[in-house]
């Protein structure tokens, strides 16, 4: 039986839930990852691992990812949601704080032959950094010219 973009997607998300050391299973051998400004593009599951998921590992320990909503359109799935961790590794230069922080992300995901074959990822690391006191708009962001919040919640209650 053939597997949906859907359940392709969730089995992979619970695979890095279980820190598995295998995901060869979920991604195709030409795998392309786009992510956010400040990690790039990585071609390949092996650059993958060594330039974005090892390094996030790192960083980040105890891993737990609430995903909101899923979504699926055709051999695409998308999904919103964030990631709870403690900031226990050096990220982008800000030493570990052993804060828990939370790390919203957007993912998209295209499946071909039944595996992921690209992976487009946004992950709010503003906000991460902003967590752990590091303000990467030096005072200068926008969120003084108003809304009806100055910044999206990110507390854990």
């Amino acid at each position: 039986m053939t597997k949906s973009p859907l359940e392709i997607v969730k089995a992979m998300e619970a695979a890095l839930e279980r820190n598995d050391d295998d995901l060869s299973p979920y991604f195709h051998d030409d795998f392309k990852w786009v992510g956010s400004y400040g990690c790039g593009t990585k071609h390949g599951l092996a650059e993958f691992d060594r330039a974005w998921h090892i390094p996030f590992r790192e960083a980040f320990h105890d891993c737990h990812f609430v995903t909101e909503h899923f979504m699926e359109d055709g051999d695409w799935a998308a999904c919103f949601g964030h990631c709870e961790a403690v900031h226990g590794g050096a990220l982008m230069g800000v030493p570990a704080t052993g804060k828990r922080v939370r790390i919203p992300y957007i993912d998209f995901w295209r499946i071909r032959d039944g595996k992921i074959a690209e992976n487009r990822v946004s992950c709010d690391l503003a906000a991460v950094l902003a967590q752990v006191g590091h303000d990467v708009f030096a005072g200068q962001g926008w969120e003084h010219k108003g809304g009806a919040s100055a910044m999206p919640s990110l507390s854990f209650a």
